[in-house]
């Protein structure tokens, strides 16, 4: 009896410890990581709001519009794959710190562009800057929570998006419609200056706060430090340790290539032009557009982590997936049924941008399911570079789309299909795999 005892305390205290350090994991990490992915988000799709002013102040086209918008996700292709594994080899601290200070140095630079060649320039390097930012903070959650924890943790992360969207809107709508002519800049030259110092700022702290792994926190106590690495090690018994070549044939990563390039066909439709859909509804001040704009952000935040908590407690990822990539093509396609008429417009939107943005924190955990170390980092990458080349297609598309239709309504309508098809093939991966 006293053996059973003794057991059963020693698992208690186990679990106390275990819960002590989760608690500070989360508290010490999600918050920082959090602030750095609005200010990433916020300097990536502040030129959304900058088109407002900016094309006819430069007399660019809608199609140059889209085109500048897309390129970023050239430069971030590219660079995207080998970032991640860079990070993997020499750590967090410094290459979040390097990655976080040479995009804000570019996106204020942004002011100085004149000509469509000069913007198709500072986007495409914006994208060499900020790649693997994303995906290192991805793979960098995978050190220290394991997948029974993951999707919630990556719901805090990622609720940056939206809130970059209720913050940034009536930031951006504010600089927007105050700052014209000041120090004789234009107010979109201001916009890019003002909100490229956030990133500059947390990018220096990066590398005092930020720990590499468990092992360096020095705010934890061994036995925490011990509990966490116990877990993160069974978490990965039994996963994949592929070499790093490997992953470029391995069908299923392809196949979530797919499905977050139909994700992100619906992020970044939304993001680059949700300040155009709304002034087409009927809303013509900038700072109205700015604080409607925080609408169908600060819906997402509830779905996400409304979403997520259910797909841990539940176990279940593919249908908490489609149900939501389903919702957002409902809400994009509805937003150009009800176009013209603002409240139901905003409604529409909300569900869409709501639906999209709940999609994010369950997809991320299903490249961890399956791959482990070296190969878990190169999969992550080339996951987020292929799924954010729908970065370029999708505002190059609409962009076009509405020169020659004189609607964003053509354009909407292709991202909603594409946001459809990923639903469906979520469902097409392994229920054995992807489910906690």
């Amino acid at each position: 009896m006293n053996t059973i005892a003794n057991s059963q305390a020693t698992r208690a205290d186990l679990q106390s410890i275990e819960t002590k350090a989760y608690s500070k994991a989360t508290r010490r990490l999600l918050p920082f990581l959090f602030l750095c992915y609005v200010a990433a988000y916020l300097d990536r799709v502040n030129v959304g709001f900058a088109k407002l002013q900016m094309l006819g102040d430069l007399h660019f086209s809608e199609t140059v519009y889209g085109l500048g918008a897309g390129i970023f996700f050239i430069g971030y292709f590219f660079f995207e794959v080998p970032s991640n594994i860079l990070m993997h080899r020499v750590g967090a601290r410094i290459w979040i710190t390097r990655i976080m200070l040479t995009w804000a140095v570019v996106s204020a630079a942004s002011l100085f562009v004149r000509t469509p060649t000069m913007f198709y320039v500072a986007r495409f390097l914006l994208g060499v800057a900020e790649a693997g930012f994303f995906p290192g903070i991805v793979l960098y959650l995978n050190y220290w929570f394991p997948a029974a924890r993951r999707s919630r943790m990556n719901a805090l992360f990622m609720i940056g998006i939206p809130i970059a969207g209720v913050l940034g809107g009536p930031l951006s709508g504010w600089i927007i419609a105050s700052f014209n002519g000041l120090a004789g800049w234009a107010s979109w030259q201001w916009l890019f200056v003002i909100e490229a110092i956030p990133s500059a700022v947390l990018g220096v702290i990066t590398l005092f706060y930020l720990p590499n792994s468990i092992r360096g926190a020095n705010w934890l106590t061994e036995a925490e430090k011990d509990a966490l690495e116990r877990n993160i090690e069974q978490d990965g018994a039994g996963k994949t340790h592929a070499s790093i070549a490997s992953v470029f044939s391995n069908g299923r990563v392809w196949l979530m290539c797919v499905i977050y390039f139909c994700c992100m066909m619906g992020l970044y439709g939304i993001s680059f032009y949700l300040p155009t859909l709304i002034k087409a509804s009927g809303v013509q001040s900038a700072l109205n557009v700015g604080l409607l704009t925080a609408v169908p952000y600060a819906c997402a935040v509830v779905s996400m982590l409304a979403v997520a908590r259910s797909a841990d407690r539940t176990g279940e990822r593919r249908w908490h997936f489609a149900i939501a990539s389903g919702a957002a093509a409902l809400g994009l396609y509805f937003s150009t049924v009800f176009g013209a008429n603002v409240p139901l417009a905003m409604v529409a939107l909300s569900v869409g941008t709501a639906g999209m943005l709940a999609t994010m924190p369950v997809f991320w955990t299903y490249p961890s399911a399956i791959l482990a170390g070296g190969s878990a980092a190169a999969a992550i990458g080339l996951i987020n570079s292929v799924g954010n080349l729908a970065g370029f297609v999708s505002p190059s598309i609409i962009g076009w789309m509405k020169d020659v239709t004189q609607s964003t309504n053509a354009g909407m309508y292709f991202v909603a299909a594409a946001m459809a098809i990923g639903a469906v093939l979520a469902l097409l991966q392994p229920k054995r795999l992807v489910n906690g």
